[in-house]
């Protein structure tokens, strides 16, 4: 995961506290919901240029902060978005 992705993530997850995000973190034990998904949706659209397709619109994808970057950088590759592929 790069930092970019870090810091957009971070403001979505109110149970973080203090601990380190990592690939493991799992988003719903740190507090994102549906419509907190919906959310970040959009900021990854505005603040990384990516768009996920619908295919990756689920609760794995979502399931932990890896799994969300694995589709963030998947779909970045796809676009053609060196942003999300770092």
């Amino acid at each position: 995961m790069n930092q970019s992705f870090i810091d957009l993530l971070t403001p979505f997850l109110p149970n973080l506290g203090d601990r380190p995000l990592t690939e493991d973190s799992r988003l719903h034990d740190l507090g994102m919901n549906s419509m907190k998904a919906i959310d970040l949706l959009f900021a990854i659209e505005d603040g990384l240029g990516v768009s996920l397709p619908d295919e990756d619109l689920n609760d794995t994808t979502f399931a932990t902060a890896g799994s969300l970057w694995a589709a963030v950088r998947r779909a970045g590759a796809a676009e053609g978005d060196h942003r999300a592929a770092a």
